[in-house]
């Protein structure tokens, strides 16, 4: 299972992306419409139309990071979407990637993961 850092801040973008984009298609669609730093070390994950798969667009502090994942079977659960963006707590993150149901998770798991911030 993939486990971002405690801290770190994971934004969901709200709609399918054209997955032929590379990181620097990607960081520059954070820039321009989010008017987010995607040097900053925050977490971006985009997903296919199909919800079957998942890039990870993220700053390590030497290069930036692109990292894809696509499910075998079934689809990832996706949270659902306000104000454009999501963000998730690095816990419910690993929950999502693993393809599980991250909404099922318990409020003190949560609370935990960001306290630990």
């Amino acid at each position: 299972m993939i486990a971002p850092p405690p801290g770190v801040r994971v934004l969901v973008w709200s709609e399918p992306v054209d997955f032929r984009r590379g990181m620097d298609s990607l960081a520059a669609l954070v820039q321009v419409t989010l008017h987010k730093d995607p040097f900053a070390g925050d977490v971006y994950v985009f997903r296919s139309r199909r919800s079957d798969r998942v890039k990870l667009l993220v700053w390590d502090g030497t290069g930036l990071l692109l990292i894809s994942k696509r499910l075998e079977r079934g689809r990832f659960h996706w949270p659902p979407v306000s104000d454009g963006i999501v963000r998730l707590a690095p816990v419910q993150l690993s929950v999502l990637l693993a393809g599980l149901p991250w909404e099922r998770l318990r409020v003190r798991e949560i609370e935990r993961s960001k306290a630990a911030c």
